[in-house]
Formats: C-alpha cells, structure tokens, sequence
C-alpha cells in the first residue's frame, strides 16, 4: 500500500510519501499520509519531500507485537516532526503559522463503511472522499455497530442516513432516491454520494482551477456520464438494458465485477484481517481507474471539445449536407460529438468523420454510430465495399487510393484526404 499526498505551504510544496511494505501497518499508513493535511492552504514554489516508510507491523498487531515496535514508530514521529519543523523554518513569512506538534490531531479523521461483504459503491467513495481537504489520509473503519458509527466524521454505505451536512452518505434508507442532477435518472449509491458533493474540488485541483470555472462542471458531468452513474446502477440493481432479451454473452469484467472478486472466497478461513486487506485492495482499484478517467477528461477528452466544436461549425467546407465532418486534428471525437450535436441543435445528424491516421499516415472514414456504446451506424458504408482492400476495393468504389473498408462498415481508410472524402460523398449516395 503506498500513499502520496501533495500539499504546499510557506514557498515550499511539501511531497508526503506513506508506504507500507510487506505487512506494514495500515492505519500507520493512513495517520502520517494524513499528517500532509495539516499542510493544507499554503501555497508557494519549491519541493520538499518526506518519505515516511511503515515495514514491519501487522495490520491487526496485538499489543505485544505493537509494543516490540513501538520504538520505531517514536522514532518515525521524532524524525517528521524534524523535518517539518526545518520546512517551517525555512518557509518565508505568512499569515499561516503551524506547530508541528499540533500536526497530528488533523491526522485523526475517521471515515466508516460496513464490515463484512463490500462492493464497488463505497470502496470507491472511500477513495474519493479521501482526496478531499476535509478528509486527506482518513482512517478507514469498517463496522455496523452504530454508536463507533455516530463517532466517526464520516459514515459511507451504512447508517440508514443521507446528510452532507453531517458527511452521511448511505443510500438503502427507504424513501431515498436521489439522483445526480443534470438530466440523469439513475438513483445514487455511497460513490455517487460522495461525487456529488466533493467531486468539483477534485476536479479543479487536477484543472489547477477555481471550482466555479466552467470547464470544471464539464469533466464533472463528463466523469458521472462514463465512470461514476455505472456503478451507482449496478449497486442498485438496475439494469443497463431492457430484459425482454436474453444477453448475447456474459460480461464480468466491470469495475463492480472485479471488485466483488477481491472479497474473500467463501472457501477460505474468514478474518477481519483478510477482509481489510481485500477492501484495501478494492479502494485501490477503484480509486486508480477514477483518476485515470479524471484524468483523461481533463486532459484529453477537454481539450479535444474545441477541435470538434470547430469542425462541426466547418461541417458544410466537405459537404452542403453538412453530414461529414472533418477533423483537421485527430482527437478524442465521438461523446462531444453526441453532446455539441444536441448543445447546437445541428438538425441534420453527422453521418461520417474524416481524420488523419498519423502512424499509417493514411486517411479514415469513420461512420458515426446511432448513440454513445453503440455498434450500429447512422449509415454504414457501403455493403459492396465491406470487407474489401486495396485495388479490389478501388475498382468496386470507382475512388483511387482505397486501402480498406471492416467487414462490418464502421470505417474504412484511403491513402489521401481526397479520396476520404471522396469515399465518404459517395456511401451518402448508396
């Protein structure tokens, strides 16, 4: 388990590193990450970096074994509390003053979940809430016994209460049916909580914005859209599809699905150990496919809305009908595509995109499906085409440079811009 938080203060960014190998101890791990917080609000240039290193203490230690080890454990403590009281000194002057001593009383947040069984829902907004200012390197408890709950800072998944105001965020109560606003129907889980409220200052951190700034509302819609609404359905029991038709094939290889595969199997010897370990696990993984979705829309999908935005404004350059788009830039395409078609009432819906394969350094023509996570085209190329490459598929088109079209016409590639485009012209006609 490892644990960076990045905070600056005083002219100097201070790096947190908490890690802990082998059977490190875990709430070790959450108290001097958690350190890192009380850093908070300072802002300046420079780096400092303080590793802090957990080896050899076992997650549920009993007391002889804590004690053999108490002794490095002080001396952990005497050796941060150094180092952050030479970071304070060489700080420059500031409003903001701060008593290494005082350090770790900001490290004592606790946040619970449920014991037993965990899913996706709160593995992730035990994550999620743990990437806050209020809640950086938060312990993580897991128990149903009301009175540890009514204690904590924070209750997720359990409790029977939804209140921002109190950090309550479960979702099984009856009578609760909360949605994520934005046009979505889909009823929240523990994660879907946790987002909504917390997930615009995630996201500014990683815009390096205000939360106001408009481009954090769209990664923050764009984030629920592909990542977040999937697991709330699924932890609700709501389905992706109508029932009336038996599924193809089976799927098991969503987030939900994997994570429910770190719960302990049922054949084995069972131990809050294991159990704490596994959602350990459980809020790695979850918590790491977040950021890279956070990520991607931040700095991909983003700076991508522009490009296409453009292109559709210029739509009518390839085409009077306005139903092929040329992308001058390749890009990350097809959600702003749905999305801008919708925001500027384009009445006429884009049938092909034409975009530069830089590596073959050839051209494609992409049809552009009926909806987001569909096979099916708004209009496949051409049936007499399908399947066909090169001079055989030339000579069927009538159009030189012809390299490919898939045998199920979702696109197809010429080896020059013209012939894309002449490609494209020609399967609005078939």
């Amino acid at each position: 388990l490892s644990h960076n938080s990045h905070r600056s203060f005083g002219g100097r960014e201070v790096v947190v590193e908490a890690q802990r190998q082998e059977a490190g101890w875990g709430r070790s791990v959450s108290f001097w990450a958690g350190v890192a917080e009380s850093l908070a609000g300072y802002e300046g240039d420079g780096v400092m970096v303080l590793r802090l290193i957990i080896s050899v203490l076992s997650p549920c230690s009993s007391p002889t074994s804590f004690n053999r080890h108490s002794r490095f454990v002080c001396t952990l403590f005497r050796h941060f509390r150094s180092a952050t009281t030479a970071a304070v000194s060489q700080a420059s002057s500031s409003d903001h003053h701060i008593r290494p001593m005082d350090l770790p009383s900001k490290a004592r947040k606790r946040i619970g979940t449920h014991s037993g069984s965990f899913h996706c829902d709160e593995a992730l907004g035990c994550y999620i809430i743990r990437l806050t200012d209020k809640f950086g390197g938060a312990e993580i408890v897991r128990t149903r016994d009301e009175k540890i709950l009514d204690t904590l800072d924070a209750v997720l998944d359990v409790g029977g209460v939804y209140d921002p105001s109190r950090d309550r965020y479960d979702h099984h109560q009856r009578g609760f049916d909360l949605v994520f606003g934005h046009g979505f129907a889909t009823k929240l889980s523990s994660a879907g909580l946790v987002y909504k409220h917390y997930g615009t200052e995630i996201i500014a951190k990683e815009l390096g914005v205000g939360v106001q700034h408009l481009d954090v509302e769209r990664v923050f819609v764009g984030v629920y859209r592909n990542f977040i609404e999937a697991v709330d359905a699924i932890d609700n029991g709501i389905n992706q599809y109508d029932i009336d038709v038996q599924p193809r094939y089976v799927d098991n290889t969503s987030l939900s699905a994997r994570i429910g595969k770190l719960n302990p199997d049922w054949m084995d010897e069972a131990s809050c150990e294991k159990e704490n370990a596994a959602f350990n696990l459980a809020m790695d993984m979850a918590g790491g496919e977040f950021m890279q979705a956070v990520r991607y829309f931040a700095r991909s999908w983003l700076p991508a809305r522009t490009i296409v935005a453009d292109s559709i404004a210029a739509r009518r350059e390839s085409h009077s009908s306005g139903e092929i788009m040329v992308l001058r830039k390749f890009c990350p395409w097809k959600l702003h595509l749905f999305e801008l078609e919708e925001e500027l009432k384009v009445e006429t819906p884009i049938k092909y995109v034409i975009y530069k394969d830089d590596l073959a350094k050839q051209w494609r023509v992409q049809a552009v499906s009926v909806s987001p996570g569909q096979f099916e085209s708004r209009k496949a190329l051409p049936s007499s085409w399908r399947g066909l490459r090169d001079d055989d598929l030339s000579k069927e088109s009538g159009i030189d440079g012809c390299v490919f079209v898939h045998i199920n016409g979702f696109i197809g590639g010429n080896m020059t811009f013209d012939g894309a485009v002449a490609m494209a012209k020609r399967a609005l006609l078939v």
